[in-house]
């Protein structure tokens, strides 16, 4: 079967957030529309029709081309035509309330990109490694403390990469709670536990509130951090998109604060899915925890699994900018394409036994920092701060498993687990 209209009954739940915190809910639609509607159009109401693109080829083939499948013209990200109406009005006509390097476009894409990308090169990210070890071992130390029991997604997952990415942009300590919570907000409007107080994520406009209300609390937080760091530029991330220059000029303003939202918020929450992910893997499959004592130069690819297995940036949508052909399918301009990582990365077609975690799996190309032009300027620094914390915690972690039932966040953009409770010993 290939048809090109997916029953709307079947593809609806990707559309709601409610979905994604069921655990393997989404992958079971998923896995359907690969081999029934790899490549179909979804119509559900309130939402414009979109093109479900689930197969791995054809998400790099489109990712590969962001001259003729753009991020910035419409949302980047799945919103309803209610939600997309008031970004309009917010914005004055734009179509995204951030302007952050997942929204632009060439040639301005590359220009902003430009500001930091030096910073995040190889080569840099392996200078930042002992201050990260430092890091990493404070939190494994605090983990032990807890013992027997903590959740681990809470108390470590959530709050290890968040002050690495904050401490290199130059956020003081006291102010990481709050940069969490804005985070949370953002990527995980619906979810009831983490979403903003006094939000109605059944109303079709409340994703855009939001995403205003968190644009605007970062505007506030981050405007007198601007004039300090043009006053007094320091070695932080902060001064330098505070200075930074596009065609000699300083960026604009909605892109420069959407560039602090992107580091604040982007530059921690998928490693703190990731790496709660991994800790529920362990969690679940003592014998893995096992090999990777026995084999400690395994953690590099349980790391690249895990971000694999946990695909926490769940989605990107796209829109055509040119008549394509693809899959033997005609894309119009103007066409919307919504690009399932999730389901990429469970492509059959590549990865062999896909539902089963292999550490040891190779090769693995996955596409969980995307692909392109637009894959992930932080994914070095991501892959560091995981080798360097299961490089400190797993020599002392003797035994570790569930106490509960894991949690997965609600959101259709940005999901992991919001909680991971475990029993553990260590040394």
């Amino acid at each position: 079967m290939d048809q090109l209209k997916i029953p709307t009954e079947l593809v609806a739940p990707v559309f709601n957030p409610a979905t994604f915190g069921i655990r393997g809910a989404a992958h079971d639609i998923f896995t359907r529309l690969r081999r029934d509607y790899p490549l179909s159009i979804a119509e559900v109401p309130g939402f414009d029709p979109h093109w479900i693109v689930t197969k791995y080829a054809d998400l790099r083939e489109i990712s590969r081309q962001d001259d003729l499948f753009h991020g910035g013209d419409r949302s980047k990200t799945l919103i309803s035509q209610a939600g997309e109406m008031l970004v309009k009005q917010y914005t004055g006509g734009q179509s995204n309330i951030f302007r952050s390097l997942v929204q632009l476009d060439p040639p301005e894409h590359r220009l902003y990109r430009d500001v930091l990308a030096a910073d995040f090169m190889p080569d840099k990210i392996a200078g930042l490694r002992a201050g990260i070890r430092e890091t990493a071992r404070a939190y494994v130390d605090d983990m032990a403390a807890r013992a027997p029991a903590c959740d681990f997604a809470t108390d470590v997952a959530f709050r290890y990469p968040l002050k690495v990415i904050l401490d290199l942009i130059g956020v003081p300590r006291e102010d990481h709670e709050k940069m969490l919570q804005l985070t949370q907000w953002l990527f995980t409007y619906a979810d009831p536990d983490l979403k903003r107080p006094g939000s109605d994520p059944t109303n079709p406009q409340e994703i855009t509130e939001t995403w205003n209300i968190v644009f605007n609390s970062f505007k506030e937080y981050y405007d007198p951090i601007i004039a300090d760091r043009r006053a007094c530029p320091r070695n932080d991330i902060a001064s330098k998109i505070a200075n930074g220059k596009i065609n000699g000029c300083q960026m604009e303003e909605r892109a420069m604060i959407s560039y602090y939202v992107i580091a604040s918020t982007a530059g921690h929450d998928t490693t703190s899915a990731t790496t709660a992910t991994g800790m529920w893997v362990l969690a679940e499959q003592p014998e893995l925890l096992a090999r990777l004592k026995a084999n400690p130069g395994m953690i590099n690819g349980f790391v690249e699994e895990t971000i694999r297995w946990a695909s926490p940036v769940q989605q990107f949508v796209r829109s055509a900018t040119e008549d394509y052909e693809l899959r033997g399918r005609r894309i119009k301009k103007g066409d919307l394409l919504y690009l399932s990582y999730i389901s990429a990365n469970r492509d059959e077609v590549v990865f062999a036994d896909p539902f089963t975690f292999k550490p040891d799996r190779s090769p693995n190309r996955h596409v969980g920092f995307g692909y392109g032009g637009h894959i992930c300027l932080g994914q070095h620094l991501a892959r560091l701060e995981m080798q360097v914390l299961w490089e400190e915690l797993i020599p002392r972690l003797e035994t570790v498993e569930m106490t509960g039932e894991g949690r997965m966040s609600e959101s259709e953009f940005v999901c992991g687990p919001k909680s991971v409770p475990i029993r553990f010993k260590m040394h």
